[in-house]
């Protein structure tokens, strides 16, 4: 505890940091209130009927990513799906479309160029989505809650496009002059403002069972507890390559000759490939104009229920996929390989050039794979959490998409304040090792 104490002492000494964190917290403040600025024309008090819409299955899973906003009708109800869709399809076309890959090579300029046109395309997206939004919103709440006619049809849409766009600048604001991943950071406090409420339901419940309600209680939060620590652990881990570097002198001087090691990550990707797969199981609901449940049927019926097996294995199948993918785009086996042979290294046992960088890709596709694999299993816990009767809310934090965002997301940012805290000379947050986010 005094270790503790001591280092918020030093991070309150970091003027930069200080600043940063304020900023943030700033930032943070502005997006929640937000989430409760209901869209002119609509009145507040007749959202009931949305509200218990959005209690449980996908569309309460949507809510909780827009950090209440979409059950409140708010202008941020849309949140950063959009954006995060319209990621999914740029990083694609990095991969299929000359163009885009020979802007993915100019460095910063052609950076630029690929975030305008993932604007461009978010707007694109918004302008299907709003009035989707708007038609469940239609068919769910009274007809006397709305007043302005055709005209808050359009207001409404120009509201939520311009609401979600404006996540997405707090967002970069934070990336740039605050702490953590913009974006990311604020899927998570979007998610976690629901975790008291969801433990207080779950416990409510289970003391209204007869023989043993509060010892079950007990077991799930110490089962949430343990599957915390391994989704940890399952973040940091990493396996290690040996590389013996030649030794080499220059001069007076001599280079090399020492053993050093490569950390491969055994989940490179980090929560990314969560992210990219839950905007895509949204994808049925948009299609279906968020029409209510009963009037579902067919593939959009089975891709709306949250317990269902197809949902649950679709689900599954595209984070193994999207793992995989963001892996290939965050390690490049070719460079790390010419990377060593311009310094004089290489792995005991293979040879420079295309044998280590085949090396290196065929280790990374091993230890990928549990790790995938791992990933979904927790993905898809709170439909086994549901179907041992546990309350939807408390379902979400029960493994899923919720809880390794939200692992990932604290682990980053705790990262960078520990950075800043090493990098002048003071001691981290850990005693016994540096924190290990998805950028270590």
């Amino acid at each position: 505890m005094k270790q503790f104490i001591e280092t918020l002492k030093n991070i309150w000494k970091i003027e930069d940091l200080r600043a940063r964190i304020l900023y943030t917290l700033g930032i943070i403040l502005i997006y929640r209130l937000g989430s409760y600025v209901v869209l002119p024309g609509i009145d507040p008090l007749m959202l009931s009927q949305l509200k218990k819409q959005t209690a449980e299955g996908v569309l309460g899973l949507l809510d909780m990513f827009s950090g209440g906003a979409f059950s409140n009708a708010s202008v941020f109800a849309l949140g950063v799906m959009p954006y995060i869709s319209a990621s999914i399809v740029m990083q694609l076309l990095g991969m299929a479309v000359p163009y885009y890959q020979r802007l993915q090579k100019e460095g910063e300029s052609g950076r630029r160029k690929i975030n305008q046109h993932t604007r461009y395309l978010t707007v694109l997206i918004l302008i299907l989505q709003a009035p989707a939004y708007l038609t469940n919103l239609h068919a769910t709440i009274p007809a006397e809650a709305f007043v302005g006619g055709a005209w808050f049809n359009i207001t409404a849409v120009i509201l939520l496009t311009a609401g979600t766009i404006f996540i997405m600048w707090l967002g970069e604001r934070i990336t740039e002059k605050g702490i953590g991943n913009g974006i990311s950071l604020l899927i998570m406090i979007g998610i976690i403002h629901r975790l008291p409420l969801a433990i207080g339901q779950e416990f409510a419940s289970r003391l209204e069972q007869k023989g043993g309600g509060l010892v079950v209680f007990l077991v799930e939060i110490v089962a949430l507890f343990v599957i915390f620590a391994a989704t940890i652990l399952l973040i940091q881990g990493t396996r290690r390559i040996p590389v013996q570097y030649a030794k080499r002198i220059v001069g007076n001087k001599q280079f090399g000759g020492v053993r050093q090691y490569i950390p491969l990550k055994v989940n490179a990707a980090g929560v990314m490939p969560i992210i990219f797969a839950q905007a895509l199981m949204f994808i049925p609901i948009t299609v279906a104009g968020f029409a209510k449940s009963e009037s579902m049927s067919g593939f959009v019926a089975a891709f709306s229920q949250i317990t269902g097996f197809w949902y649950n294995f679709t689900f599954a199948l595209l984070i193994i996929v999207f793992t995989y993918f963001y892996t290939a785009i965050t390690v490049n086996p070719n460079q790390m390989a010419e990377d060593m042979k311009k310094n004089g290294g290489f792995i005991p046992g293979v040879k420079p050039g295309k044998k280590t960088s085949e090396f290196i890709d065929s280790i990374m596709s091993r230890i990928t794979l549990p790790g995938a694999i791992f990933l979904a299993g927790v993905a898809i816990l709170p439909a086994f959490a549901m179907m041992v009767g546990m309350t939807s809310a408390f379902a979400h934090f029960y493994g899923g998409t919720s809880l390794l965002i939200m692992v990932g997301v604290i682990l980053d940012t705790l990262q960078q304040i520990e950075s800043h805290l090493l990098m002048r000379h003071y001691d981290g947050l850990m005693k016994t090792g540096r924190i290990k986010g998805r950028s270590s």
